[in-house]
């Protein structure tokens, strides 16, 4: 069993940056791929990007590439979303998800869901 918890959301202008986290509890941890994925208002939930159990992979949605980067720490069990070059459109709740494979951009197969944490990109 895991249990995850993202924060560092908030409010951001254009341009900016902000750095997100996912604090798992369990010693599992570092077995588990783990995914980030967001949800705008009315949208369904998408694939931002993926980091394999040791660091050593990541993978990322092609409109991220270049501006976020994901990273964990498995001796604080815990993996970070960093987002430069924030865009209005990367305005939604972001969600750290862990499972078993890697890469996986499907949200139906991972198995634990933390419960998100809000970005708001706006002038």
């Amino acid at each position: 069993q895991v249990q995850l918890v993202e924060s560092g959301g908030g409010l951001v202008q254009p341009g900016g940056s902000l750095r997100l986290s996912c604090a798992a509890s369990g010693r599992t941890f570092s077995t588990y791929n783990m995914g980030w994925f967001r949800q705008a208002s009315g949208k369904e939930r998408e694939f931002v990007g993926t980091i394999n159990w040791s660091g050593s992979g990541t993978y990322y949605a092609d409109f991220v590439k270049g501006r976020f980067t994901i990273s964990r720490d498995n001796a604080k069990n815990t993996v970070y979303l960093q987002m430069n070059s924030l865009k209005e459109e990367d305005t939604a709740v972001y969600y750290c998800a862990a499972g078993k494979w890697y890469p996986n951009l499907r949200l139906d197969e991972y198995d634990y869901w933390g419960q998100g944490t809000q970005v708001t990109v706006s002038s």
